[in-house]
């Protein structure tokens, strides 16, 4: 193993530290982040892009062999964590930038670490990575249409608008990745080692910069933030597992089904929020990365001394 592949594998072990570590850092002192605001979509785009370069006919083949279990998992993650954010800004009555950020990282596709924990789980691992790929590339369809349907209410959607931004951050990086995977096969094979080192600096950094943009609002509406963010990744760990077994999946089978449904791409929740609403908007997301890393990990843990 040489010394990019330990440095990678390092920070996959420890990706909920570094995600705490900057957001400490982006909360105790915004000056190091506030003037990079511009780099958020950028820095999502780097991530989609390794995702591209890792993806694979495989991931897609039980989309054609299984498409029962692939769409139970999609339909139920597009139906459960969009309605619980509503659901939640509704009860806690959260302040309009609040309501509608909790409503979008919950109408995001599936989150780039759900199939770690579905591996740790011990969980069917093929079916979590075509469910949260197919969630990934709907995701300019599903995304826009369930924003603004649900969060209309508290602020004017542009869904035209953010069609094409998650076009432009999530598919355009990831068809670059798998053409340059196809293309360099060798070069993209090698460059995939440093993958977790590139995609955790990229996450860390934009959990970093949305924190330090918001500290002093953070200070009057965190708890409150805070609160959503918890019952929303919990509820959709446990809804999403609930509709898996309404289905009669075995235990493998939900657990996959329970992390695709539970996760999400908060970064992508994070671009959108800053380019289309506020950075206020922006925090769910950033916070639902702290959080949800280290819920998942320990329910990941608990989950594989399981059995039928």
């Amino acid at each position: 193993m040489n010394a990019v592949e330990k440095a990678s594998a390092f920070v996959g072990k420890t990706f909920s530290l570094w995600v705490l570590l900057f957001a400490a850092l982006g909360f105790f002192a915004p000056p190091l982040f506030i003037g990079y605001k511009t780099w958020i979509a950028p820095l999502l785009g780097i991530v989609m892009f390794g995702m591209g370069l890792t993806l694979s006919a495989a991931d897609f083949r039980d989309v054609f062999r299984r498409p029962k279990d692939v769409a139970i998992g999609v339909v139920g993650h597009y139906l459960i964590m969009p309605g619980i954010a509503y659901v939640l800004a509704v009860a806690l009555r959260l302040p309009p930038e609040i309501a509608v950020g909790v409503i979008l990282v919950g109408c995001c596709p599936s989150g780039t670490a759900s199939n770690v924990m579905t591996f740790l789980s011990k969980g069917d691992v093929a079916l979590g990575v075509s469910i949260g790929s197919v969630s990934t590339l709907i995701a300019p369809f599903a995304t826009p249409a369930l924003v603004s349907l649900l969060a209309g209410q508290w602020m004017t959607i542009n869904t035209a608008s953010l069609f094409k931004d998650i076009v432009e951050v999530v598919i355009v990086p990831i068809a670059l990745g798998l053409v340059v995977k196809t293309l360099f096969r060798r070069q993209a094979a090698a460059s995939a080692q440093a993958l977790p080192l590139v995609s955790t600096v990229a996450i860390v950094l934009i959990i970093a910069i949305i924190v330090a943009l918001t500290q002093p609002k953070l200070l009057t509406n965190g708890l409150l933030m805070f609160a959503a963010v918890i019952l929303h990744n919990l509820l959709g760990f446990a809804l999403g597992y609930v509709f898996a077994r309404a289905f009669g999946m075995n235990l493998a089978k939900r657990k996959a089904v329970m992390f695709e449904t539970g996760m999400q791409n908060s970064g992508l929740g994070a671009a959108l929020a800053a380019a289309h609403f506020s950075a206020l908007a922006a925090v769910p997301s950033a916070l639902f990365s702290v959080w949800h890393n280290p819920s998942g990990s320990a329910l990941a843990t608990w989950f594989a001394r399981r059995s039928e």
